[in-house]
């Protein structure tokens, strides 16, 4: 019998384009000979729908027409099964859709950020990646760091800035150059894909930098600037048992930073599967990269040791930096559901694309198994105890 997998994407995220196509790369990756795979599209106003079209990619550049044309389904839980069902039922509508296991390939916030897992968790279904905390974690910059710091992972000092600080710019700028100095970097806490990210080099371009990053998130970071800068991606993949790490990549990119269009518009030739269309696989890049072998064994390592250090599960990839200056290396983030999947990396490994989501739906299904060793609740009667008796709520209680 065939594993019923639901590939589920989109969501309420600037990245909502870019999880469409790293979702549809992977649905026809998945290999069709032990799966049912069931294209799940998650709109920007949080609706799931489904339909002979959700899984066309060339159906995404008319997506009013898309949901017309598709069913919306609400997510349901019978005995041990897990469906989708339609909305609004009909009596002769659509058989409910079965599935055995989720795989979310979403993007940014509000989705990627363990907003999506939280609500797999609820439902209680199976999901393949990082579970609600790893997630969470991996999407604030922030925290991410402090968690790093605190286990001896090198990452570069930041200063945290909110809305509050950004009503009083001249303070907020004049610490920046105090702090941090020139040139800065200036990110929104949780965005990917270079999304509202910008470097600065004098109080001008500081503040359009600012102006730029409080457009996507309510907290941004600073941080110096590295400009001999040599950037080194290395995905990692397993979980709190036993994880591995992938070949390492130096991607290249047109400006100061690796920007979006870089990264998804840029149809990079080095990619067997290149074209502006192919997500993260399309970016221009060298596998492996042009390091020597103790640096690319001191990145594998911090890698492994920063996956489970976060408790991650799946496949991420985390984004290194090289200063060539004076050769420090640092770990600039992790990408909890990188784009494409990381596949690239793992292709040059001997394992292709479809060996790679076996994996990570066999590491779903094991999580679950862990999970049902795990008591979480125990039955109790206090809610019919004596003492209740009486009990009207607030304003009925007299004590």
């Amino acid at each position: 019998m065939k594993i019923r997998v639901g590939v589920i994407f989109g969501g309420r995220s600037v990245e909502h384009e870019v999880s469409v196509i790293s979702a549809l790369q992977a649905m026809q990756s998945l290999d069709s000979s032990r799966y049912e795979a069931t294209a799940i599209y998650l709109t920007k106003d949080n609706d799931l729908y489904v339909g002979e079209n959700v899984g066309n990619i060339e159906a995404y550049k008319d997506i009013p027409g898309l949901i017309k044309a598709s069913q919306r389904v609400v997510p349901v839980k019978e005995d041990s099964h897990y469906l989708l069902a339609e909305y609004p039922h009909r009596v002769f509508g659509m058989k409910p859709i079965e599935l055995d296991v989720m795989l979310p390939v979403v993007h940014g916030t509000n989705v990627e950020d363990g907003t999506l897992m939280g609500f797999l968790k609820t439902w209680g279904i199976p999901f393949a990646g990082c579970d609600v905390t790893a997630a969470a974690v991996g999407m604030d910059k922030y925290i991410m760091k402090t968690v790093f710091a605190d286990n001896d992972i090198p990452v570069l000092p930041c200063r945290r800035y909110t809305t509050k600080d950004y009503k009083d710019t001249d303070t907020m700028i004049t610490d920046i150059e105090n702090k941090i100095g020139y040139p800065v970097i200036i990110k929104p806490v949780n965005s990917g894909s270079s999304v509202g990210i910008s470097v600065a080099h004098d109080r001008d371009g500081l503040t359009g930098s600012l102006d730029t990053a409080f457009t996507f998130a309510n907290v941004v970071l600073a941080e110096h600037a590295i400009m001999e800068l040599q950037e080194i991606n290395c995905s990692v993949l397993g979980d709190m048992d036993e994880a591995q790490a992938s070949l390492c990549e130096e991607p290249y990119h047109s400006d100061e930073i690796l920007s979006y269009e870089d990264k998804y518009m840029s149809g990079g030739k080095t990619s067997k599967t290149g074209g502006a269309s192919k997500g993260m696989a399309s970016v221009s890049r060298q596998i492996p990269a042009p390091i020597d072998d103790d640096m690319t064994k001191r990145i594998q390592g911090l890698a492994v040791r920063a996956f489970q250090c976060l408790g991650c599960n799946g496949v991420v990839r985390f984004d290194f930096m090289i200063d060539r200056s004076n050769g420090s290396l640092y770990l600039n983030e992790i990408n909890t559901i990188p784009g494409s999947l990381s596949f690239y990396l793992w292709e040059p490994t001997g394992m292709p694309y479809g060996r790679l989501l076996d994996r990570l739906i066999d590491l779903a299904v094991k999580r679950r198994r862990d999970e049902e060793k795990v008591t979480f609740s125990f039955e109790t009667n206090i809610l019919n105890q004596s003492s209740l008796k009486g009990l009207k709520g607030s304003k009925g209680s007299k004590a």
